[in-house]
């Protein structure tokens, strides 16, 4: 049992499938069990579990990363239970409340995983508003600034030009009454 690697250059995609261990990597293989997606977060795997279980109890060999994904999907918690079936430690039924049970927890642990993802990632948006937030005051205080200063140097001009229009007009009234 081991990966058969697709998709594109720098975004895999895999295809978990049985094969010779002869066979090319992504050639030739016997059976396709499920699919193995990385890229995304948490990664998604689909798994034909009755499948990977039968290959299993025949004596397939999986390699590591193959092993890791059967051990999150509780395929080899399975075959764990059906061999301490087998020998007689305990009952069929003992073995499917204890998977059940196994089960409940895997599926708590990984919500409160999704959960977490979800929180970190409504505390970075708003990380990320706040500082947008910030650097927005920070533009509007520079061109309130900028508004205030310009209108300063306007009045300042008007009256500028004000002053030198009284002092023409009071020229023209000392020119005219000069005459």
């Amino acid at each position: 049992m081991r990966l058969a690697r697709h998709g594109k250059k720098g975004f895999a995609f895999y295809h978990i499938v049985v094969a010779d261990s002869r066979s090319p990597r992504d050639g030739k293989f016997i059976e396709k069990l499920g699919t193995y997606n990385p890229n995304t977060n948490p990664a998604t795997i689909e798994l034909n579990f009755d499948g990977a279980l039968a290959w299993l109890q025949k004596g397939a060999q999986p390699t590591d990363t193959v092993k890791s994904i059967l051990s999150k999907e509780g395929v080899l918690m399975k075959k764990h239970l059906l061999g301490g079936v087998k020998k007689g430690a305990f009952t069929i039924e003992v073995a499917e409340e204890r998977f059940n049970k196994w089960l409940a927890g895997k599926e708590a642990a990984e919500g409160a995983k999704l959960q977490k993802l979800a929180d970190s990632k409504k505390a970075a948006a708003a990380a990320r508003l706040a500082e947008e937030t910030k650097v927005k005051e920070a533009k509007a205080a520079a061109i309130a600034a900028k508004r205030a200063e310009a209108e300063a140097a306007a009045a300042a001009a008007a009256a500028e030009a004000a002053e030198a229009t009284t002092e023409e007009a009071a020229e023209a009234t000392s020119e005219a009454a000069a005459e």
